[in-house]
């Protein structure tokens, strides 16, 4: 389990923290250091301006009102006298070293046989033995007077001063790193093959230098893109035209009625593969976002392969009667339908695009794992997201091929695949559900075959 937080602003703010906090110990124990030394002679003074003062009290009284004296100052000053045995139970004095910083003090100006405790006969005091011409005797003294008073209002205002400290780092760290945060958003957009609108050129310097930097990347890309369609709109027409004459030229010219079919099939794939180059180059082809019934636009596809003669089967259980994909259902103020919100949503959807990219792996399944072997197209929902799979019962793919197979120009030297394609059909695939923020896997079936796996995230 990791403590520490990922994020640039909690991880500098709790730094800073942890300065201060640090600057604060320090202080506090600077002060107490050098306080010591003043207060244990303020105590010392005290202690010996008290025992002089008893001493010259107890030697000028009258014999007869030295007990009243003791009871006088026991009752107004606190103070207690006793004569000091050979046999006291003294505890030993601590090993702080401000009570003996205070009772070398003592020792210098009360005598050799000054003795300092905080504990006599089970009494908790500040006991200080003295003497009195040949005899020596414990003075008590409240602890009270040991005790430093440290004012609560100190406190009070230290944590104030240290709050107000923290709120003003984190203030500072938050307009730092909220910049980033958009730019951060922005460039997940800008990966995700979609276009984010510029970012807010403010803040410090630096960051409003790399604003300024990133808005115009995003342009460059954009205007990239749009030269990018055309010089593709181009090659398609330039292309395509001399294919369909030649078509044309061949089902006039060419007698024989076989090597017709061979030339027209060699024809369509030609322009199959012209049309998965043009399919890889262009991110989504300028298809804006639409609410579409995911169920129904993947029986219609099915519908389509089977009207070609083909067997693929389509399994919807469990899922909503209105799956559906609404338009602008990832911002956050966008109004989410009511069909929509009885079923699960997704953020982002372009119809076109996941019509080709399920098009293309029921393609690659049809054509490796043989026209006589059904194909299976099973959607649901699971955890709060849409599952598409494309199931057939070819050779499969090594595990260890998966990850490669997803790049483009890609293909496996196996019976699974052959000459023919571009190697451009699961790269297109890859890049379609990255575009709508899901994931696509490859999954080898424990009885043979593959599981194309597409998992779209939902509202």
């Amino acid at each position: 389990m990791r403590l520490l937080p990922k994020t640039l602003l909690w991880r500098t703010f709790l730094m800073i923290a942890a300065l201060m906090l640090l600057s604060v110990v320090a202080w506090y124990t600077i002060f107490t250091t050098y306080e010591r030394d003043p207060r244990a002679r303020q105590l010392s003074q005290l202690i010996v301006s008290v025992v002089n003062l008893t001493r010259t009290a107890l030697l000028a009284a009258r014999p007869d009102a030295r007990l009243d004296l003791l009871r006088e100052l026991s009752d107004r000053e606190g103070l207690h006298i006793y004569p000091a045995e050979p046999d006291d139970d003294i505890a030993p004095l601590t090993h702080r070293s401000f009570l003996q910083n205070v009772q070398e003090r003592l020792t210098e100006r009360l005598g050799p046989e000054t003795r300092l405790a905080l504990e006599r006969e089970g009494e908790p005091a500040l006991f200080v033995r003295f003497a009195i011409e040949d005899d020596l005797y414990w003075l008590a003294l409240p602890l009270e007077r040991l005790n430093r008073q440290l004012p609560t209002q100190w406190l009070g205002w230290g944590a104030a001063v240290l709050l107000l400290a923290l709120a003003g780092a984190w203030l500072v760290m938050f307009r730092v790193t909220r910049p980033l945060k958009a730019l951060e958003r922005a460039a997940a957009e800008i990966g995700g093959g979609r276009r984010p609108e510029p970012v807010a050129e403010a803040g410090p310097e630096e960051i409003r230098l790399l604003a300024r930097n990133f808005n115009q990347m995003n342009s460059d890309l954009a205007r990239l893109d749009e030269d990018r369609a055309l010089i593709l709109a181009g090659i398609s027409h330039d292309l395509r035209t001399p294919l369909t004459r030649l078509r044309m030229g061949i089902e006039m010219s060419v007698a024989d009625e076989t090597t017709q079919q061979e030339l027209a099939m060699d024809i369509e794939e030609m322009d199959r593969s012209i049309g998965q180059f043009l399919d890889f180059a262009r991110a989504d082809g300028g298809e804006p976002l639409e609410s579409v019934d995911l169920a129904a636009l993947l029986e219609e596809l099915v519908e389509q392969y089977r009207r070609r003669g083909h067997d693929v089967a389509a399994t919807l259980g469990g899922v909503p009667p209105r799956l559906t994909f609404p338009k602008d259902a990832g911002r956050r103020d966008a109004a989410v339908p009511s069909s929509a919100r009885d079923g699960a949503t997704l953020r982002t959807l372009r119809p076109k695009a996941i019509r080709r990219a399920i098009g293309n792996l029921i393609d690659n399944a049809l054509r490796h794992a043989g026209a006589d072997k059904p194909v299976e197209l099973a959607l649901a929902v699971q955890a709060g997201r849409a599952v598409i799979e494309v199931r057939d019962r070819g050779p499969g793919v090594p595990p260890a091929e998966i990850e490669r197979l997803k790049l483009p120009f890609t293909r496996l030297q196996t019976a699974r695949t052959d000459a023919i394609g571009t190697g451009l059909g699961l790269a297109i695939v890859d890049r379609v559900v990255r575009g709508h923020g899901g994931t696509f896997d490859l999954i080898p079936r424990d009885d043979g075959g593959l599981i194309a796996r597409i998992v779209l995230p939902t509202d």
